[in-house]
């Protein structure tokens, strides 16, 4: 019998991780790290972002109106290590990089074009945590603001530099614990792309 998700051989280390406890104010990013991370069906405990609901935003506003509850696919925000690199040197902050900055949960080292892996992809820790990956994150104004109030003005084009590195958001589809140091193993659905997606999304060769 055909599986739904394949196991690869593409892992990632958790190099850091982080939490945002309170709601973002004045579009400012005050995520604070941590070294573990216990993961419930709500996401984690201390994240402002939690919960097994969440309002709508303007992210989906063709689905919803704006503070309609519905699920919440977006308890976690997952960014690559390399692309985050890649963005801190467009930017001139190599040397100074905070990942804090951008509001990271997890940053992982290890799997190329991270922010583009296909949605529904799972990814699974040691005991067994897993966390299903909903869909790329696209660079937002908060990040642009927390890095240009911290480097003395540095950093206001991260929305361009970040452009297709922003990571993906996740939700919890089995609870467990998650650390510093973790290695999570790649699982990707078992399809092809579908034929019609250019077309849906207006991208047809005129």
């Amino acid at each position: 019998m055909p599986i739904a998700l394949k196991p690869t051989d593409f892992t990632a280390r958790v190099v850091w991780m982080g939490t945002q406890e309170v709601p973002v104010e004045n579009l400012v990013i005050t995520s604070v790290p941590v070294t573990e991370m216990p993961l419930t069906f709500a996401g984690y405990a201390r994240e402002s972002h939690g919960g097994e609901t969440r309002p709508s935003c303007s992210r989906v506003l063709a689905q919803h109106p704006r503070g309609t509850p519905i699920r919440n696919t977006r308890q976690l925000c997952l960014v690559s290590a390399e692309e985050m690199a890649e963005v801190a040197a467009d930017l001139g902050l190599a040397a100074e990089w905070n990942h804090a900055w951008v509001g990271a949960s997890l940053v992982l080292e290890g799997i190329p074009d991270f922010t583009h892996v296909p949605p529904s992809s799972r990814l699974q820790g040691p005991d067994g945590v897993t966390l299903v990956v909903d869909m790329i994150n696209h660079p937002c104004q908060e990040p642009a603001v927390t890095i240009a109030k911290a480097t003395g003005g540095r950093g206001k084009t991260f929305k361009t530099a970040a452009m297709g590195k922003r990571g993906v958001t996740a939700w919890v589809e089995r609870e467990g614990l998650l650390r510093l140091g973790d290695v999570l193993r790649l699982h990707v659905p078992d399809q092809r792309p579908w034929v019609c997606l250019d077309d849906a999304r207006g991208l047809a060769a005129e």
